[in-house]
Formats: structure tokens, C-alpha cells, sequence
């Protein structure tokens, strides 16, 4: 899978777009560009990072923006987890339970897919805990892992608005929506947190077809075998069929009832009258079980994998624990040294504030334009993906763009709630391919353990064509849920 994409290693990446950054900073302040907040009016102004002021932020920083970088602790966290089941063989005996030969890869493909588009339902566990698990998955078919950590990324990130369930988005894109919606007395419509289930339940499925079909047709030909090593995850990518002894059922049965055991108290905890896992409210949107869910699931898995461990005679003294939650950090290694360079990158991008004065900016010139309800909307879908390519925060884009979109279309005749499904299409579908997303240095990690040579380019090679095939449908469904006007949610 050697790229012909010329393309530097991830951390020489990210530390060109950093300088990138830097002189377009320069250059936007020496021209004075600066908009306005619709929402309050606030003057923003881009600041330039090579001004006195901007060099000497950068070296006060340099630490803080990488230790405060976002992902770092919830990755270390997750892993922690994934690293004991992964070494005291939990994984690797879950699927030689599961699996029974080599033909159940159409079920392991589907699955993956289906995890991906759930997973965010919690949060971004997904784009760090499903994707090794989805390389192991894929090599124990005999698919190549690389494949497995491209179709779990997609299905997270190309779906990351589309799911059967309210997700942790939903009641925060609407809060904004119906904020906006009061705007020149636009019309309520429906505004909340489900104003858009119907169409997001349906999206789910149609993302998941497309998401297999490119997989089959495309990314897996291309790929073709896998005759490396199973890289530094342990029994990652084991393709040992002996059945199960006796003592690993047993092992496997009891780290079952551990795990039924801490979900069934974490089920107490968060829904019950003794639910201290709620926010103060009673509510679940600021409440301790979702702001730890990512530690609450690290935790679980780790507990399991330490129940099988210990059952099977793999771990025999609390060392070995030790050991297993080391391993992960091996791996590590190489993620530290792209974040280290991400961080900085994200962090010139937020202070010199390109990112909101060009999304303000593009989002006045579009809101000029008039031709009608379809091609309109069509145009903000575009729109909303490209923004999406330098500022991936769809909480973020959504404050400003909302004040933008939701009065102007409402003078249209559109209501709120339409205005909220085209924007989240467009924030959804580039996702796999934008340089800008937070996992970005975790997705090229885990490539790397099976291809030292992947890079930005490797990954943008393989994923492009499930941003571009599910804009186009998914552009298609809106469109025809528009014409025949049925109801977008509840």
C-alpha cells in the first residue's frame, strides 16, 4: 500500500500547516480583515502571529498547547482499556468465539460500519477506541487491518450527524437553532432535539450501504493483502482458529458477567432515583456520565479484560496489569510526537482567528445569493461542507452560522429545522478528509503500526470517495425529502 503520493510524515505535516497558518495571519492582518459575530455584533479581527504580541503568545504556549490538546488525555484514557483487553487475549478470544471461519467477513464489515455510525451516540469514542479494535476485526478475515481502521473512520466521521438514537449533538444544535429562530421573528417550526430524527434515522441506513459498497468495490481491491506484522497491539490481528479450551470459556463467561455487572450498576447509577451520574438538573447533556463516558468505557473494557486475564491464568500478579496498560504507550510514542506538532498547529489556528473570519465572511457572501428554496440549500449543503474543511467544531460553526442561515432562509419560506438538516450534511460529510479534525493524529498512528509509509495523503487517497458519494446521496435524500415535504422529525 505504498503511497505515490509524495506527501511528509504526519508531524512534518502539521508543522508546515502551522507555518502556513502563521503567514496567512500576517498577511489577512496587514490587510485589516475583520467581520462581525451576527449574534452580538462583536468585531473580530484576524491577529497576527508574527506581531510582537502573537510571538510572544507563542512562546508563553508552546507547553500548554500541547498538554491542553484536547484528544491527548482522552486517547492515554482509552487506551489504558483497550491495551489490557488487547494483552490478556479478551479481544482475540471474542472473536475466535464469534467467528468460526473465514467467510464472515460481509458480518464483519457491516459491523464495523454499524458501530461506527452508532458510536456517536457517546461522544468521539469512537475514532479512538473503535478503530483498533476495527484493524484487528478486519485481519482476523484476512482483511487487511488498514482497511478496517479506513471503513471504521468513515462510518464515524462521514456519519457523525446520522444515527437510530439522540446523540450527545442533538439537544446542542438545536438549543442554537432555536436561539436563532427568534431572530426577525423567523418562524419556531421544530426546533428540538429530535426536529431532525426521521431523516437522520433513514440517513443511517443509506451512509451504511454506501459506506459497505465503496469498501467492497473499491478500498479493499485496492489494498489487497496483508503480509506485515500485527503491529504493537499484542494479540492485534491474531489469525489463530484453535478452539476456545475449556479454561478460556470459562474465562470468557466470567469476564461476560463482569461486564453485565458494571454495565447493570452504571445503568443504576445514570437512570435510577439513585442517579448520581445525572447533572444537577436531572438532565444527561452536562452530566457526569457524559462528560466521563469515554473514562466509563475505558474502564469497563479494562475490567473485563482484567477479569479474563486473571480467569484464564494469563495474568497471575497485579505486574502484569501493569504491563498490559504500558503496552498501548509503546504505540504511543509516534502520536505523541504528531500531536505535539498538531496541537501547535490548532492552537495558531484558533488564536489568529482565520478560521471564524473566513467562515463569517463566506457565510455573508452566500447569504447574498438568491435562487431559490433548492438550489439555495443545495449551495449552503456545499458551503457548509467546505467551512467544515478549516473548522471541524460543528457547535462552533453552528453558533454564528446559525444567526446567518436560519433568518434567511425563514424569509424564504424555509423553516428552522430544514436550515439545521442542510447544515449538518455539510458538517458531517468531509470529515474523513479535512487536516483539521482533532483525531487526525490518531487516525495516521494506527495506520502507521501496519504501514510505516501512510501518510495525510494515504489516508485522503483512500477516503475521499465516501465523502463524495455520501454528499451526493445524502444531497439527494434532502432534496426529495424536501419535495415531497414530509416531516423531518418530531
Amino acid at each position: 500500500m505504498k503511497s505515490k503520493w509524495r506527501m511528509p510524515h504526519p508531524a512534518t505535516m502539521f508543522l508546515l500547516l502551522t507555518l502556513v497558518v502563521i503567514f496567512l495571519s500576517w498577511i489577512c492582518d496587514i490587510y485589516g480583515m475583520r467581520v462581525q459575530l451576527p449574534q452580538t455584533g462583536e468585531e473580530i479581527r484576524v491577529q497576527s502571529l508574527l506581531s510582537p504580541e502573537g510571538i510572544r503568545w507563542l512562546l508563553r504556549n508552546v507547553i500548554t498547547n500541547f498538554t491542553g490538546f484536547a484528544p491527548l488525555g482522552m486517547v492515554i484514557i482509552a487506551m489504558f482499556g483497550v491495551g489490557v483487553a488487547q494483552h490478556s487475549g479478551f479481544i482475540d478470544a471474542c472473536i475466535r468465539r464469534g467467528l468460526r471461519n473465514r467467510q464472515e467477513k460481509r458480518k464483519i464489515i457491516i459491523g464495523v460500519i454499524l458501530l461506527g455510525l452508532l458510536s456517536n451516540v457517546v461522544g468521539d469514542a469512537g475514532y479512538i477506541i473503535l478503530l483498533p479494535i476495527a484493524a484487528t476485526l478486519f485481519h482476523s478475515v484476512g482483511l487487511h487491518p488498514v482497511a478496517g481502521i479506513i471503513t471504521a473512520y468513515a462510518s464515524v466521521s462521514c456519519g457523525y450527524s446520522a444515527n437510530i438514537m439522540l446523540t450527545t449533538l442533538d439537544p446542542l444544535i438545536a438549543r442554537t437553532t432555536q436561539e436563532a429562530s427568534l431572530i426577525e421573528g423567523a418562524p419556531q417550526g421544530i426546533t428540538g432535539p429530535l426536529s431532525n430524527y426521521y431523516f437522520m434515522l433513514v440517513s443511517t441506513f443509506l451512509i451504511a450501504g454506501i459506506i459497505y459498497w465503496i469498501t467492497r468495490r473499491s478500498l479493499l481491491p485496492s489494498l489487497g493483502d496483508y503480509h506485515g506484522n500485527t503491529g504493537a497491539g499484542g494479540n492485534v490481528g491474531s489469525t489463530s482458529y484453535k478452539q476456545l479450551s475449556h479454561k478460556e470459556r470459562r474465562a470468557l463467561t466470567m469476564a461476560a458477567l463482569v461486564a453485565l455487572l458494571y454495565m447493570a450498576l452504571i445503568f443504576c447509577l445514570t437512570f435510577t432515583s439513585f442517579g448520581i451520574l445525572r447533572g444537577v438538573n436531572g438532565g444527561l447533556i452536562h452530566s457526569p456520565f457524559i462528560a466521563g463516558i469515554l473514562f466509563l468505557i475505558s474502564l469497563g473494557i479494562g475490567l473485563t479484560g482484567m477479569t479474563y486475564g486473571f480467569s484464564s491464568g494469563r495474568y497471575r500478579k497485579d505486574e502484569d496489569v501493569i504491563n498490559a496498560l504500558a503496552q498501548p504507550m509503546k504505540m504511543l510514542g509516534v502520536y505523541f510526537v504528531i500531536a505535539f506538532f498538531a496541537a501547535q498547529m490548532f492552537a495558531c489556528f484558533e488564536y489568529s482567528r482565520l478560521d471564524k473570519c473566513l467562515a463569517i465572511w463566506g457565510a455573508n457572501l452566500l447569504s447574498a445569493v438568491d435562487l431559490g428554496a433548492i438550489p439555495t440549500l443545495v449551495l449552503f449543503i456545499l458551503f457548509s461542507a467546505v467551512v467544515n474543511l478549516i473548522m471541524v467544531s460543528a457547535t462552533a460553526k453552528w453558533a454564528f452560522m446559525a444567526f446567518i442561515f436560519v433568518p434567511m432562509f425563514a424569509r424564504m419560506g424555509i423553516s428552522p429545522d430544514v436550515t439545521q438538516c442542510a447544515f449538518r450534511i455539510g458538517d458531517s460529510v468531509t470529515n474523513p478528509i479535512t487536516p483539521f479534525m482533532f483525531y487526525m493524529p490518531l487516525v495516521l498512528t494506527y495506520m502507521q503500526q501496519y504501514n510505516t509509509h501512510a501518510t495525510y495523503g494515504s489516508l485522503v487517497k483512500y477516503t475521499w470517495r465516501y465523502s463524495v458519494y455520501i454528499l451526493i446521496a445524502w444531497t439527494l435524500l434532502f432534496i426529495l425529502w424536501y419535495i415531497t415535504d414530509l416531516p423531518l422529525g418530531l
